[in-house]
């Protein structure tokens, strides 16, 4: 075996992350975390939550009121991202089609105008729990998101670099 047999051997077939991702279980679990939520926080806020919100100091109900807004914007942001990537999954949508909806369905970086933590703080727990758990899922996504939109392709194994090199030295040495 030759140097130039270990070169082509080495020359992988690609794998693009979104195509295998969308069409995993890893997805279907994430899909299914995401609308869970979306539907935990619908149930909360307009049952609950609106009972809780009126027991609050004006204070801390006009923090309610600013964070829920944050909390369910957040959550639109994440259901749709959702919903665009189980498209591509189900052949509806291709990437590059996906890609061009990224453009309507903006995934925020960083929350500016959050409310201070202290604030937060006196807000019922169950919203704050809420909060927290979108705020995780959301950090997931953008994560995701970016190895999605990152078009280098990864490459599959199939050599294990070590027995390539094994093999380049074992031709120099002969």
């Amino acid at each position: 075996m030759g140097v130039m047999d270990v070169m082509f051997r080495d020359e992988q077939p690609t794998v693009r992350f979104g195509e295998t991702f969308v069409a995993s279980e890893g997805f279907k679990l994430l899909f299914r975390e995401g609308m869970t939520l979306v539907e935990e926080t619908a149930a909360y806020l307009d049952g609950p939550g609106r009972d809780e919100s009126r027991l609050l100091a004006r204070h801390a109900a006009l923090t309610y009121a600013s964070e829920s807004m944050r909390l369910t914007t957040r959550l639109m942001q994440i259901a749709s991202w959702l919903l665009v990537q189980r498209a591509v999954s189900e052949g509806e949508l291709s990437l590059s089609e996906a890609a061009e909806e990224k453009t309507r369905v903006r995934l925020t970086t960083a929350e500016t105008n959050e409310a201070a933590p202290v604030l937060v703080a006196e807000l019922p727990l169950s919203l704050q729990a809420l909060i927290g758990q979108s705020k995780r899922l959301h950090a997931r996504i953008l994560h995701l998101d970016r190895l999605i939109s990152d078009d280098r392709p990864t490459p599959e194994p199939r050599v294990s670099p070590v027995f390539a090199q094994h093999d380049m030295l074992r031709v120099a040495f002969g």
